[in-house]
């Protein structure tokens, strides 16, 4: 059987599934097949025309839907070792507001090189798991270290670095050995960008925490650097009121407002949150191409995102979660759920509109719009021949999901994290029934249990 005899070899071919591909017809394919070589797709359609291909893995996808894997466009790496924790402090005391510069931080601080590797396996096992399939890391300590759990794992990600340099506009001292200086920083960023430009699944980029915490010469420098490195720099923005009071106590101006004073909107920012936003600031969004990230479990806590707004004017919007410090759980599929609840809760009363949002549109957002977000939309967030190989198989065969009428309903509405069955990144099958190829999910959970004692005890010590 070779190409010639009209057989064309493939590396992998899933059949019998529901193919939901997102694609701009938005097809649903009934009993449909995706075939896989060089870690593309190189042909979607029904199972019965099929027959041409023959491939070295066969995956039987009967019961299952096909569909885009997630994007989760802000993650915590350094806080995945976090989850839980503060719950416990705070049922012995008061915990220190805002939560942020108190813990968040801190506790990256506790952690070393090898503690960072193994938050990032447990964290990126955790998301394949739940059906996604890359992220973009919104900076912490020791990065080299989470791309290389992020290589290991079999995930597609974007690694960073936290990046401060100024600690005295807080009310509180950064750790010292997560401040440094201006040449430091600006350094060590473009170096992170140039170790892993080669890499094709794992790259790096650029960070600044936030503009409190970031002196203007170092803003200034690091947007240059990224726009010639041409890199995204991922950054929160408009998350909190300190930090709008801030820019307008020092600047005279909203954070949005002051960074477009200094000429430095464009594409290359990523703006985590962008929950306290203005309607100029909005404008501001959509002219200069800024994409952000919508977190769900976390942005209403903050104020009225303005998700629907910004997704329909064009702007590059996906969905996040925040990384489990602060949201918990690591499943896209939830916040894409509570996402649609919170806007429904926002703007239905206000516009008396049953339905404001619709969960299919959510689903975009969490992979379509997380592509574009992170400007991986031309390999990405559809399942289209020619694009990357990066898709899931979802059990669709409990009574939790029966009748499959529409599969496009079922993946928006229906399907959450523990569905997820196989996963497929860049042609590769990391997960297959639950279980992982590339990994050891024993060997890093006693890595866990061993650990966790010396992190969370040296963690206690600081925030007591």
């Amino acid at each position: 059987m070779t190409e010639g005899q009209g057989l064309q070899a493939v590396d992998l071919l899933v059949k019998g599934c529901e193919v939901v591909t997102l694609d701009p017809q938005n097809r649903a394919i009934s009993d449909g097949a995706i075939a896989v070589k060089d870690g593309r797709i190189v042909w979607i359609g029904p199972s019965a025309e099929s027959s041409s291909f023959v491939a070295s893995s066969v995956i039987d996808g009967r019961g299952r839907i096909a569909m885009p894997g997630l994007i989760d466009a802000h993650f915590h790496t350094g806080q995945q070792l976090l989850r839980g924790k503060l719950q416990a402090i705070a049922r012995k005391r008061p915990l220190k507001q805002p939560v942020w510069k108190n813990y968040l931080i801190p506790f990256e601080s506790c952690l070393e090189p090898e503690d960072v590797y193994l938050s990032g396996l447990v964290a990126y096992t955790n998301m394949i798991q739940v059906g996604t399939t890359c992220f973009a890391e919104a900076g912490g300590p020791h990065p080299d270290e989470m791309g290389k759990a992020a290589l290991e794992v079999g995930i597609r990600g974007f690694i960073a670095l936290s990046t401060v340099d100024q600690s005295e506009n807080i009310g509180a001292d950064v750790p010292p050995n997560m401040i440094f200086t201006h040449e430091e920083a600006l350094r060590r960023n473009v170096d992170l960008v140039q170790r892993w430009k080669t890499s094709d699944r794992v790259k790096a980029w650029m960070a600044l925490r936030q503009v409190i915490v970031c002196s203007p010469g170092l803003i200034f420098d690091v947007v240059s650097e990224a726009r010639n490195l041409d890199v995204k720099i991922h950054t929160h923005l408009c998350e909190g009121t300190y930090e709008i009071d801030y820019t307008n106590e020092k600047f005279g101006m909203r954070p949005t407002e002051w960074l477009d004073s200094l000429g430095l909107l464009s594409h290359h920012l990523h703006c985590a949150h962008s929950v306290l936003l203005s309607p100029r600031e909005v404008d501001l969004y959509q002219k200069y191409r800024l994409s952000a990230c919508h977190c769900g479990f976390n942005n209403y806590s903050i104020g009225h995102p303005r998700l629907i707004e910004m997704w329909r004017r064009g702007i590059d919007i996906g969905l996040g979660t925040d990384g489990p410090g602060s949201g918990g759980t690591l499943d896209l599929f939830q916040v894409s759920h509570v996402a649609r609840v919170g806007q429904q809760a926002i703007n239905s009363s206000a516009f008396h509109q049953r339905e404001p949002i619709s969960s299919e549109e959510l689903l975009r957002i969490a992979t379509i719009g997380g592509a574009r977000a992170l400007g991986i939309f031309e390999e990405v967030g559809t399942l289209e021949v020619g694009k990357k190989a990066d898709f899931l198989l979802c059990d669709t065969s409990r009574m939790d999901h029966a009748p499959v009428y529409d599969p496009i309903f079922v993946a928006a509405s229906i399907l959450v994290g523990r569905d997820v069955e196989t996963v497929v990144v860049d042609g590769n099958v990391v997960m297959k029934d639950r279980e992982f190829t590339t990994v050891d999910v024993e060997a890093i959970k006693a890595k866990l249990r061993e650990r966790i004692p010396v992190i969370s005890e040296r963690f206690e010590r600081m925030v007591a």
